[in-house]
């Protein structure tokens, strides 16, 4: 039986929503305003979000993330598959202790995880650069994209494979023409979702980024460091809307039904 909400209940999660998301609306509402300095409201244009397709800087920030982004969400999107898969099918030993240890990266300070980074490249002499920041990217998103491929293993019915099973495939078979394409909405979802955690991430990557290696959040930090421009509150929308969208997306293919 449903029951409507009381109103004091339903006040209270808008004032929870808006204790939340006020900081971003205030952004995105200053990043159309045509002051360029102070808090003044001035009117409205979109002028600032044309000089960021024409900053040469930003271009180049931009490049550089989504070369780090693109090769990340490839490799931990194939590396969680395969690690959903056998965590779900196989016994082994250290499975639970494994299982365990996939959260760590998840819940541990991207402080710690970002030290801890820079000085594993300083111990084998690796020089930083985009390929740091690659590695760096593939070891936090690889327990993401496992759990939610793995999650979407735990729904499967499994009388589908032993009927292709029964029909004379065998397991490669089965494994290709209908586990795989079953496990399609966990697959996109997990690469949707380890898109923006790479692409937004400051702190790890800020240790492990060498020279020539900035990054699209390490390019708006050293812009603050200047003052906060109208410039700046556009960029900061685009890079908060555009993966929140991706999410939005990985959320809902996750969700879907067999």
């Amino acid at each position: 039986m449903n029951r409507r909400s009381p109103p004091a209940l339903t006040i209270a999660a808008i004032l929870v929503f808006c204790f939340i998301y006020a900081p971003l609306m205030v952004l995105v509402a200053y990043s159309l305003n045509t002051a360029e300095y102070g808090v003044g409201w001035g009117g409205f244009t979109l002028e600032w979000y044309r000089r960021i397709f024409e900053d040469r800087d930003i271009q180049r920030s931009l490049g550089v993330s989504l070369l780090v982004s693109i090769p990340t969400v490839l490799v931990s999107t194939a590396l969680g598959t395969v690690n959903a898969f056998a965590l779900y099918r196989f016994q082994f030993r250290g499975k639970d202790f494994y299982k365990f240890m996939l959260y760590i990266p998840l819940v541990m300070p991207s402080v710690v995880i970002g030290i801890s980074q820079l000085l594993l490249f300083v111990f084998i002499k690796k020089e930083l650069g985009i390929l740091t920041i690659i590695f760096a990217h593939i070891s936090f998103t690889v327990p993401l994209t496992t759990l939610v491929i793995l999650g979407r293993m735990q729904r499967i019915d499994r009388t589908l494979e032993d009927a292709a099973m029964d029909l004379g495939a065998d397991e490669i078979t089965t494994v290709r023409r209908v586990t795989l394409p079953l496990l399609k909405p966990g697959i996109y979802a997990a690469a949707l979702l380890a898109f923006p955690w790479s692409f937004n991430d400051f702190v790890i990557t800020y240790f492990v980024a060498g020279v020539g290696a900035s990054t699209l959040p390490i390019r708006v930090y050293s812009m603050i460091r200047l003052g906060v421009s109208p410039m700046v509150n556009a960029l900061g929308t685009l890079i908060v809307l555009i993966p929140l969208l991706l999410v939005v997306a990985g959320i809902l293919l996750e969700r879907r039904k067999i």
